[in-house]
């Protein structure tokens, strides 16, 4: 099973963590690494490395961040060059969080790289362009999801 790290700025990471885990459970080798205000790179590099060590298996690590450019991204692009079977993407927003952490047991870090970001797309919506596609929205909030 391919492990997944979430990084990103302030409490970006444990915010989607906690959301998954309302939704769809505790998930193994899935982690969130903060970058919040007054932490060194030094110290992001330290948990993000501790964190890829932990999820790590075998099958390969996938860190997921905020925005592309950014501390996070970076050092995770770095140890990307210096570990193996480890991507980067950015840009993660929970749709496609739920995707790849539901798709990891059943395909490799390439396609569910391959596959995340061609997806990207359609996880961004609008309410009207839901109208659209459903003349009527259920207006009563039963159990969500």
């Amino acid at each position: 099973m391919v492990g997944v790290i979430l990084t990103g700025h302030g409490s970006f990471a444990t915010g989607l963590y906690q959301a998954v885990i309302q939704i769809i459970g505790t998930q193994a080798q899935f982690s969130a690494v903060n970058f919040p205000d007054g932490m060194s790179c030094e110290q992001l590099e330290q948990q993000l490395t501790a964190s890829l060590k932990e999820c790590d298996k075998g099958d390969g690590v996938i860190f997921l961040t905020d925005i592309i450019g950014g501390s996070p991204f970076q050092l995770s692009a770095m140890l990307s060059s210096q570990f193996k079977h480890i991507e980067v993407i950015s840009g993660i927003n929970m749709p496609l969080l739920l995707e790849i952490l539901l798709q990891r047991d059943e395909l490799d870090i390439q396609t569910l790289r391959l596959k995340l970001v061609e997806n990207a797309q359609n996880s961004i919506s609008s309410l009207w362009h839901e109208q659209q596609k459903k003349p009527t929205i259920n207006q009563e909030c039963s159990d969500g999801i």
